[in-house]
């Protein structure tokens, strides 16, 4: 099972911060945030490290699953 990183509430750039800090240890990683520019910076920065990431959204909340390819 992915680990889940509960971020909604904060605001950028603690989500991106702390994904980055959770990605070396994580083989997969569910990260959620409630914040357009959190989900951008966090999918832009997932991508620039060669890792694939999808993302839904849900009544305003964003789920991003990160995997390593």
């Amino acid at each position: 099972m992915a680990n889940v990183l509960d971020l909604r509430g904060l605001s950028c750039p603690i989500p991106l911060l702390r994904t980055k800090e959770a990605l070396p240890s994580a083989g997969a990683l569910t990260v959620l945030v409630d914040e357009e520019p959190a989900r951008e910076n966090i999918m832009k920065f997932v991508r620039s490290q060669g890792l694939a990431a999808e993302c839904r959204e849900k009544d305003g909340d964003y789920e991003i699953s990160i995997a390593r390819p």
